[in-house]
């Protein structure tokens, strides 16, 4: 068989998280709360920041971007999984699987370098305030989340079309709960080589360039709370930015541990686990993380409540 023929799997099995069957109840519930949980907790993030006329400034603007992007990273993930632990063989068709993996990086690359554009957001606002409604103008905002979404999609296509290249006729069973990169790779009975390089070289991109612009504005950003002469201004710039800082270590460390280390050191079983707190964990965190410890979410929730009460 040459390179180029099709593959002669037309179908896939996914194995799941685990296949012992007194934890697949446990497991549904859990993963199904989650699921509710992140999909009415970005909802309810977008709805919120469209309705409240002061919330309409750029760190909202980026936040309500993000919970977008958390929404389809999760739904893209999340309900395929679901079926694991109530089918005997959750079975994803080939044209599936590549479409699951292509919107599944578009989100987790878009996330990466949102939280880098959120980041040098919050530079500009402690360090720079003055400059800051010039700085970070609508223009500029929108034309930051576009290039978010060009780096996702261009990261996505590139993995998507070397992924189509590869040829699969040895198994069909994905050691995953998800069409990811590398339980794929285990499967292919052609050279993946190309796929690894495009892997590392992209993966090296999308994770360190971010995780340097954000290391950056943060050293910069603690500088200059600590010439914040009032001990309450410091407070109030440590809790707006501890909640990213927070986000950014799992997010970052997770996806680190999936794609930047070789595939021959790859143990699958954990990266399930890491990939559950990128795919799973973090879109349901995120949404409380910048709620709970925000002042502002928070008065505007409490306005839309008190006007649905006297309605």
């Amino acid at each position: 068989m040459t390179e180029g023929n099709h593959s002669t799997v037309t179908e896939f099995i996914l194995a799941g998280l685990t296949e012992q069957p007194e934890l697949q109840l446990p497991l549904l519930l859990l993963f199904l709360g989650i699921y509710v949980v992140t999909v009415v907790g970005n909802l309810g993030m977008i709805t919120l920041i469209g309705l409240t006329s002061h919330l309409h400034t750029p760190m909202y603007y980026f936040l309500s971007s993000l919970s977008f992007i958390d929404l389809c990273h999760s739904t893209v993930i999340t309900p395929k999984m679901l079926m694991n632990f109530v089918t005997e063989r959750n079975i994803i068709s080939y044209p599936a699987c590549m479409t699951q993996l292509y919107f599944f990086l578009v989100f987790v690359i878009s996330e990466c370098h949102m939280l880098a554009v959120m980041a040098y957001d919050r530079y500009v606002a402690i360090c720079n305030p003055l400059l800051y409604n010039v700085t970070m103008s609508n223009q500029v905002c929108s034309w930051m989340v576009v290039g978010v979404y060009i780096m996702g999609l261009s990261g996505a296509t590139a993995h998507t079309g070397c992924m189509l290249r590869v040829l699969f006729c040895k198994a069909d069973v994905i050691n995953h709960y998800f069409c990811d990169i590398f339980p794929l790779l285990e499967l292919s009975c052609s050279s993946t080589y190309i796929n690894e390089v495009v892997v590392l070289c992209f993966s090296a991109f999308n994770i360190l360039t971010p995780t340097l612009i954000i290391f950056g504005s943060y050293v910069f950003l603690i500088a200059g709370i600590l010439h914040i002469h009032t001990t309450e201004g410091r407070s109030k710039a440590f809790s707006t930015c501890s909640s990213h800082i927070s986000a950014v270590a799992v997010f970052f460390g997770s996806v680190a541990f999936m794609y930047l280390k070789p595939s021959s050191v790859n143990s699958m079983d954990q990266a399930k686990v890491s990939s559950v707190f990128y795919t799973i964990i973090i879109p349901m965190l995120n949404p409380l993380i910048y709620s709970l410890r925000n002042k502002d979410v928070k008065v505007a929730l409490n306005k839309i409540l008190e006007k649905r009460t006297y309605l």
